[in-house]
């Protein structure tokens, strides 16, 4: 598929109109539909590789030897990846196209999850599954860019059916997790690999829509050096940086709940199976709410209210963990999963604070490369926490303390705004 966008302040000199061959109506709708269907895939396989160590991290932890410590830089390595890698996402997308870049992030998804599960020791695990998160890295930062350059029309929709994948896809590993590695034999190795098949299919899609793309005229072209040169300062942008704080926080919270949950409820006598169910609900409530918060955010000005009331779900949720997670587990899971639907929000109001995909693009890095980094230390710090207290207080007030900043920077992001009216 082909897409142009100008950047600002970029004049180019007149040139000749170029005949182009009529593409048919038939072969773009194929082409948008199969497209749709690669975007849904490659986002059901954005948390997995996560979601799934929660309810075996402590199978991982014995069979590689691991310290709590160790295991908190498991966690928070996530964040480290999608800041590193999702910052050069965008040169890349560049160059070869979005599409062709999350197509190769598929590729490095697949072969790390496939290859994490043979590592004998803890270091080199942890360095597959960074090459399977600098795969999801870029394409967490295109996605966005994906959907305003090809679906330009319909930002709240696309987003939302893409973020209900990917919150389908974080429920169904969690769930699953322990069920599937004990009817495969019971290794945490086979359990763990199993996921690289998802990874493979949606592979095989994204290199289907390329060549589709490709037979019907419409493949990707690089971005022209002059709108590459066109860059303005994002980092000038108010706007840009509430997102980036928002989403930093965000993605602490999420990151702690899915790398420390099935634990919170482990410790209060509850099984690892039904904690592996537990974090399942909290990542299942979020996928219709994934699909229903960006159409809402799409049609009003400002997602202040929103932002509040997820954060107030957080709060509650927190408080049960922390003095009774065994009374009313569900519901806790419950109120998280509400909570964790500021990751959708965000995403939508990334698509909606610029105005074209190439500034759409430059915002979500800055916002995700940052945010990421932002939210490193927090899953370590929760951590050594928890060996150092052998509880859950500090952990979950720490959380909450990070939830107050969360909807403030939140409101401030949720204004109508737009960065290129700010640089």
């Amino acid at each position: 598929m082909s897409a142009t966008e100008t950047g600002p302040d970029t004049v180019t000199p007149p040139a000749a109109p170029a005949v182009q061959p009529a593409v048919p109506a038939p072969a773009v709708g194929r082409a948008r539909t199969l497209l749709l269907l690669a975007i849904a895939a490659a986002a059901f396989n954005l948390r997995p590789a996560v979601a799934a160590l929660g309810p075996m991290l402590d199978r991982i932890w014995d069979s590689l030897h691991m310290s709590a410590a160790v295991a908190g830089v498991l966690t928070a390595l996530p964040s480290l990846c999608f800041a590193v890698v999702g910052l050069l996402a965008p040169a890349l997308a560049r160059r070869i196209g979005p599409a062709a870049t999350v197509c190769a992030g598929m590729g490095a998804v697949a072969l790390g999850l496939a290859a994490r599960a043979l590592a004998p020791g803890s270091a080199l695990f942890l360095l597959l599954s960074a090459v399977a998160l600098a795969g999801i890295a870029v394409t967490n930062v295109l996605m966005p860019v994906l959907v305003k350059r090809y679906f330009p029309d319909r930002v709240g929709p696309v987003t939302g059916l893409y973020s209900m994948s990917l919150a389908l896809g974080t429920s169904v590993s969690a769930a699953f997790a322990v069920p599937l590695t004990s009817a495969l034999g019971g290794s945490w190795r086979v359990g763990l690999a199993v996921w690289s098949l998802a990874a493979v299919a949606a592979l095989l899609l994204w290199l289907a829509q390329l060549a589709l793309a490709r037979r019907s005229g419409l493949g990707e072209t690089a971005v022209p050096a002059a709108e590459r040169r066109a860059a303005f300062r994002i980092s000038r942008s108010r706007t840009a940086w509430a997102l980036t704080l928002f989403f930093g926080l965000q993605s602490t919270a999420a990151y702690a709940i899915m790398g420390w949950m099935p634990q919170m409820f482990q410790d209060s006598g509850i099984s690892a199976t039904e904690s592996g169910v537990l974090l399942a609900v909290t990542m299942l409530v979020s996928a219709p709410l994934s699909f229903v918060i960006p159409s809402l955010a799409a049609r009003r000005p400002d997602q202040g209210r929103i932002v509040l009331v997820l954060a107030g779900c957080g709060m509650a949720s927190y408080a049960g963990l922390a003095f009774a997670p065994a009374a009313a587990p569900w519901l806790w899971a419950v109120l998280a999963g509400f909570s964790g639907s500021a990751f959708p929000l965000l995403l939508t109001m990334i698509g909606l604070r610029a105005r074209s995909a190439e500034g759409v693009a430059r915002l979500s890095a800055f916002c995700q490369g940052l945010g990421y980094l932002i939210s490193v230390p927090g899953p370590i710090l929760i951590g050594v926490l928890y060996q150092r207290e052998h509880g859950w207080y500090g952990p979950l007030a720490l959380l909450a303390v990070l939830l107050v900043a969360q909807a403030v920077v939140g409101l401030r992001a949720a204004r109508p705004r737009q960065i290129e009216d700010e640089v």
